[in-house]
């Protein structure tokens, strides 16, 4: 009996030692990738900013974007619905070009003004690095999953900020109403490392001033469950309208790189003659505002066009980082009529509409409190929980499985 005892520590200690150092490395790996990624997002977004004239150049930037994607990048297209089926099914390497393709991609996108976010790039990034490690260390199906999850985990936690919400997202997201816990120790090595690579390179994550959380009062927690509701119809609406919008495209243009050709002309043209700035680029300056003072309550609206527009047609980039925006206006215009401090409801709706449109509410919440503080984390959990229940069984990943679906028993698939 002392020997197996002996025999169970010593596997459980190789079992540590193996994924301590496998997740090390993908951490140095994404969280490097991710604060590259941040600074040349930087550069990009400040000197559009400066240059508003660069807008008239997305139409050819589109093209350029969708071309090198034809010619080079056909294997990795699918973006983080790769990564996703690679998980389920694991099949080949995902090829390491992902990195640099969905890298520039971006970079060229926020330049001259498309509407996309970050998490897709750095989710991408992080996911096609670890997976090089595959090779390299021979790993079985088993450990390749695992070490895709911890990629999809750092390269979340390290561009955001977020390792909780980074380890727990690579869980949650494959499969809704399920999560493959076998993971969660690369992915919680992964998430919190790679965010301190991140800040050891520099990177600043922005700070949204929630303010002081008031008490929970019956009411709070009624507004939060109705809030909740609108928030996950709100990401059904944005994720069924950017899938239909590509749908249509690609059915009516065969050709790829026009895609985003007439897309750009479209939002450059709409942007520069109805002065729509605001609904451009990441949007922080505006996800910040929403915080301090109440703005138009079509805020959230003009930001879900112009992206479903930018990523319908075929620009690079995420869907979260707009979701965000999309969530804090619209909390901001719901609080004075559910009589909910701005503040609390643009922060609750900031990732309640992430919730439902990825079907992650747990990550979404945890998200919340690492943000906001844990004094958001009923009414986040209320709200992030409504907005999942709400939102359907689709969602912004199409490779996401169902796994329990959200109302009944489990499905037979499980």
């Amino acid at each position: 009996m002392p020997h197996l005892e002996q025999s169970s520590k010593l596997k459980i200690l190789r079992y540590l030692a193996k994924w301590v150092a496998l997740a090390t490395l993908v951490a140095a790996l994404a969280g490097s990738a991710s604060a590259l990624f941040l600074f040349a997002l930087d550069w990009a977004t400040h000197t559009r900013e400066a240059k508003r004239w660069l807008i008239w150049g997305l139409p050819v930037a589109g093209f350029l974007v969708g071309w090198l994607y034809l010619k080079f990048g056909q294997q990795v297209e699918a973006g983080n619905n790769l990564l996703i089926d690679e998980i389920h099914d694991p099949k080949k390497v995902v090829p390491l070009r992902m990195a640099p393709l969905v890298l520039g991609g971006t970079v060229i996108s926020h330049l001259f003004g498309a509407s996309v976010g970050r998490e897709g790039t750095a989710v991408q990034m992080g996911g096609a690095l670890a997976d090089q490690l595959t090779k390299l260390f021979r790993l079985n199906t088993s450990d390749r999953r695992m070490v895709l999850m911890a990629g999809i985990s750092a390269g979340f936690a390290s561009v955001f900020g977020t390792p909780l919400a980074g380890a727990v997202f690579a869980l949650e997201v494959l499969a809704m109403g399920r999560m493959r816990l076998n993971a969660l120790l690369p992915c919680l090595i992964a998430a919190v490392l790679a965010d301190q690579v991140g800040l050891w390179w520099g990177v600043q994550h922005t700070h949204y001033m929630a303010g002081v959380m008031p008490g929970i009062t019956a009411w709070l927690l009624v507004a939060m469950v109705l809030a909740g509701a609108v928030f996950g119809l709100t990401g059904k609406l944005f994720a069924d309208g950017t899938h239909a919008l590509s749908a249509w495209m690609a059915k009516r243009i065969a050709y790829a790189p026009l895609r985003p050709l007439l897309g750009g002309a479209v939002i450059a043209t709409v942007v520069m003659w109805g002065s729509f700035d605001r609904y451009i680029g990441l949007g922080i300056p505006v996800m910040v505002e929403a915080f301090a003072h109440p703005l138009a309550p079509t805020d959230f609206l003009g930001k879900m066009v112009f992206t479903i527009a930018s990523l319908g047609s075929g620009f690079k980039g995420g869907e979260v980082t707009p979701l965000f925006y999309i969530g804090a206006t619209l909390g901001n215009a719901l609080a004075p009529l559910l009589d909910v401090p701005f503040p609390l409801l643009a922060a609750v709706g900031f990732v309640a509409v992430f919730a439902g449109a990825a079907n992650t509410p747990i990550a979404s919440t945890l998200m919340a409190m690492e943000l906001f503080g844990a004094e958001i984390g009923v009414f986040a959990a209320l709200a992030c929980v409504m907005s999942y229940m709400c939102s359907g069984h689709s969602g912004i990943y199409r490779a996401q499985r169902l796994g329990h679906r959200k109302t009944d028993a489990p499905s037979e698939s499980s």
